[in-house]
């Protein structure tokens, strides 16, 4: 939803009103995806390319799910170890996109994780791998530990947006490191994508209070007993968190500072 004071959300020269990207992962069914993805209001849904080419337990008929003319495909390359793995599976992903009439989408969002557990992503490998598809003309979104330095290198080498993670991926712990997203939101000259680790509406609402630009949610949706119902409160707090941020919060002071006026009291 697009406030009247706001401007929109570009990422490599395309607008998108919503500031809320959402997935297609570990929902109930097709049917739960297909209304909470409505509920959101998102305009960018996140796919896994490997899952949806092998069709995988839950992705069988996913592509077809999804109303392309409307939802803006963000093709990922999760469950690559590797940054030669990650740029062949987004190439894979670039050809899937222009097979369901996205012709000129050139996205990726980019994740190298080498390891199962805490599903950290490889800022070595990411960095490589993020060089190489930019040579190869994709705009490229790549998913980061909150890393200011790194995060800085991968906008100078032409990543068209950076996306820190809040906690480890579908961990529902909130942002545990808010002191280095706040580092990288203000160096930043690209949209800043919060993404991983939100569970509730609001931690999505403080991640916008911030200053993200974009918010990315899937298991907090997903997962949640009424996955449509926590899509449209996800939506509604990346609105209600961006105008907070908009508008400007009150200082923080240390002594309680009051309401009313101290002038014109009635004396007894």
């Amino acid at each position: 939803m697009l406030t009247s004071i706001d401007r929109p959300l570009i990422i490599a020269g395309k607008t998108f009103n919503s500031r809320l990207m959402t997935g297609t992962g570990k929902y109930r069914s097709i049917a739960q995806m297909q209304k909470s993805i409505i509920a959101s209001g998102c305009e960018i849904v996140t796919v896994a390319v490997r899952r949806v080419q092998t069709k995988a337990a839950g992705h069988e008929g996913l592509a077809e799910a999804i109303d392309w003319t409307k939802i803006w495909m963000l093709p990922n390359t999760a469950g690559c170890q590797t940054a030669e793995d990650a740029v062949r599976v987004a190439r894979l992903g670039r050809e899937m996109a222009k097979l369901l009439g996205q012709e000129d989408n050139n996205f990726v969002k980019l994740e190298v994780i080498p390891e199962g557990k805490y599903l950290l992503p490889d800022p070595i490998g990411t960095l490589q791998a993020a060089e190489q598809l930019i040579k190869e003309g994709f705009a490229v979104l790549p998913y980061i530990n909150a890393d200011p330095l790194l995060a800085k290198r991968l906008e100078e080498a032409g990543c068209v947006t950076v996306m820190p993670l809040g906690s480890p991926i579908g961990s529902g712990q909130g942002i545990r490191n808010l002191a280095n997203i706040q580092i990288i939101i203000e160096n930043a000259q690209v949209p800043v994508v919060v993404d991983a680790g939100l569970g509730t509406p609001s931690e999505a609402a403080q991640a916008m209070e911030i200053g993200a630009d974009a918010l990315l949610i899937n298991t907090a949706i997903a997962c949640a007993e009424d996955a449509p119902l926590m899509a449209q409160a996800m939506g509604m707090a990346a609105v209600s968190g961006r105008l907070g941020y908009l508008a400007g919060r009150i200082p923080v002071a240390k002594v309680a500072i009051a309401s009313s006026p101290q002038t014109g009291t009635i004396n007894s």
